[in-house]
């Protein structure tokens, strides 16, 4: 068996504080808001002032309150208060090793406030990218095609035992034969547009009514399907009796949908909403059993088997490594591919127990390989665009007028004003942002999950301007969320707009709506990087002259026209990249002017806007050549 690489160069992960200090975040104050019906205002003592749920561990001295690391920076990011003096409170040493100082002084010619201001560019621009030296608070991640390694101290194994926590287990063929049966039942279902309506009947029968039929239709595939199966499962039991058969159904379309999000697009939302009128008390007790299951990770299974101490071997991450074709030779492609299937074998006869046959591990290898096919498809089209940013732009200038990032509100729709360097930085923080999001959004989906079904954790149907929806307050993902974005603010030298995140209002009325949100963002970036990486080929093939006859003839003609209303092919990526971060980032999008701007998901709503012009903008035939048929993909996504 031929040697496995080494770590440092197929290892990307971050260190366990950088884990740790996700979750010491703290909850936003519109989620606090809409549960300080039920709450007492008065802060426990040691405890934050302005979040009240997470420990204080700064004081100011000029307001003569404790709080938390979060709120104590975000309260005194801007005017006056940066010039207080915030002093280190005797914690947990644990948690006062995260920070970089013991005490934090605001001073105005300190380092911390000279980040306010512009300062040289390629410094700046190290310091956007991470290229300096030191502790960074962003998250270091795992690239999959082990091309570069930074490890920040935490080795594959401590990575990927952290991250397997969140990564769903790959259906077996069994599970995926309920899965169809599972699909074709809410298919027919009409449970939200029955249930989901202002109406005067008792809600809680309806409700019972609805999910009995739902389980009811399933019953009644499972037996046309397999009918020997149907009939022990069915016959001569009561209903509440085949509710184990129920939570295993339902647990295995919601751990399709977490690695799959393209999929289920309508019946999912049937599902999670099903699931979490099924977890209130009243309805538990006229159903007779719970429907909701954990959600089976590849660290719950490895565990349960006793075997979790495999994802300490380095093999796995040969065996879970993912074979890309681009820019290799074909022997390369085949040795990478003969390493992967040696390093999965030797692992399963080194791991295989009673308890725990080969398959299951065969399987939690393979379940951690889509985890980095995941990451590719989602989170790299952000890096994609963040290069393409900081190597084809500079924030001091403008190459020309028709390249500047400058935009001006009420021009071609922009709710903002931003200036060449300003909007520079504005694109790269955000999409530094949407790039961490999507690196934790497994865990992200956990934690949403967790929200939508807790029975403590009830929702109001509210008219929100785009019809009844279920608003729902989102503590854990609200917490989360809350940490990346201080992650992200503490890594740019400067931050640019608002940092409001709507959770549980009527901009973002549910931890599933969130979710589904940040789920477009490679819908969005992967046509346009598709576009530019048609460029990068059409300029490989001018300069190599490959493809053979017929397709240099077509290329040569393509070019040429490309050539003749862009001046390059190079001046063309720029006037389209030009026009997206322009146009894709100017707070355009909402339907007033309160719920536009420059807030977290206003950002991304500005970009869904830019989408939905793509047909009137002059380099739309650039996006048909290189097979471009929008940015929502088929009826059950891209194919």
């Amino acid at each position: 068996m031929p040697a496995a690489p080494s770590l440092s160069e197929i290892l990307h992960a971050e260190s366990d504080d950088a884990l740790a200090e996700r979750f010491d975040t703290v909850q936003s104050n519109e989620d606090g808001a809409i549960e300080s019906e039920n709450e007492d205002n008065a802060t426990p003592d040691g405890f934050c002032v302005e979040c009240k749920d997470q420990q204080a561990n700064v004081y100011c001295e000029q307001c003569q309150e404790d709080f938390c690391e979060v709120c104590g920076a975000m309260i005194h990011r801007t005017g006056r208060r940066k010039l207080h003096v915030l002093k280190q409170l005797d914690t947990d040493p644990a948690a006062q090793s995260d920070d970089h100082d013991a005490t934090v002084k605001e001073d105005p010619n300190s380092e911390e406030m000279v980040t306010a201001e512009l300062t040289d560019d390629s410094t700046e621009m190290k310091k956007q990218q991470g290229e300096e030296d030191g502790d960074s608070p962003m998250s270091e991640s795992f690239n999959a095609q082990g091309e570069k390694a930074t490890t920040n101290g935490a080795s594959f194994s401590e990575w990927i035992k952290e991250r397997a926590k969140y990564i769903p287990l790959r259906l077996t063929l069994r599970e995926r034969k309920y899965l169809r049966l599972l699909e074709a039942a809410l298919n027919v279902s009409e449970y939200t547009d029955k249930i989901d309506i202002l109406m005067y009947s008792n809600k809680s029968k309806r409700m019972v009514a609805q999910i009995k039929e739902l389980c009811a239709i399933l019953s009644g595939l499972v037996l046309s399907t397999d009918y020997k199966a149907g009939q022990a499962l069915f016959e001569d039991r009561k209903f509440e009796q085949n509710g184990e058969f129920y939570e295993k159904i339902f647990e295995i379309g919601r751990r399709h949908k977490i690695m799959n999000p393209e999929k289920m697009r309508n019946e999912y939302g049937k599902l999670i909403y099903m699931l979490q009128d099924a977890q209130s008390h009243e309805i538990k007790s006229m159903l007779g059993f719970s429907a909701v299951a954990p959600i089976k990770t590849v660290y719950s299974v490895l565990e349960s088997l006793g075997v979790v101490y495999m994802l300490d071997d380095e093999m796995v991450a040969v065996a879970t490594k993912e074979v890309v074709s681009q820019g290799k030779t074909r022997s390369q492609m085949q040795l990478e591919i003969k390493q992967k299937e040696r390093a999965v074998e030797y692992l399963c006869k080194a791991y295989a127990t009673p308890e725990c046959p080969a398959e299951v591990i065969r399987q939690c290898l393979y379940s951690i390989g889509d985890n980095h096919a995941y990451l590719r498809f989602n989170r790299d089209p952000c890096d994609r665009m963040l290069t393409y940013l900081t190597t084809m732009f500079t924030a001091k200038r403008a190459e020309s007028d028709s390249l500047s990032l400058s935009i001006l509100y009420g021009r071609n729709g922009a709710r903002l004003s931003h200036s060449h360097e300003i909007q520079f930085y504005y694109v790269l923080q955000t999409l530094t942002l949407w790039r961490e999001i999507l690196h934790e959004m497994f865990m992200l989906w956990h934690l949403a999950d967790s929200d939508l079904l807790s029975p403590r954790n009830s929702y109001r149907l509210k008219d929100t301007g785009q019809g009844l929806n279920r608003v729902q307050a989102c503590p854990r993902v609200s917490k989360t969320v809350h940490g990346v974005l201080h992650r992200t603010q503490k890594s740019v030298t400067r931050w640019v707009g608002s940092s409001m995140i709507h959770l549980g209002d009527r901009n973002v009325p549910n931890a599933l709506m969130f979710i589904d949100k940040y789920n477009q963002i490679a819908s969005i970036l992967n046509p346009v990087a598709r576009a530019l990486e048609y460029l990068e080929s059409l300029e490989q093939q001018k300069q190599g002259g490959g493809g053979g006859k017929n397709r240099s003839s077509q290329s040569e003609k393509t070019v040429s026209y490309i050539e003749s209303i862009y001046g390059s092919l190079e001046g063309a990526k720029k006037h389209i990249l030009a026009d997206f971060f322009r146009s894709a980032f100017d707070g355009s999008g909402a339907d007033n002017f309160f719920d536009a701007g420059s807030c977290i998901d206003g950002r991304l709503t500005s970009a869904w806007n830019w989408c939905s012009s793509i047909e009137k903008k002059p380099f739309f035939n650039i996006f048909l050549l290189s097979g471009f048929v929008g940015f929502n993909g088929g009826p059950e996504g891209f194919n």
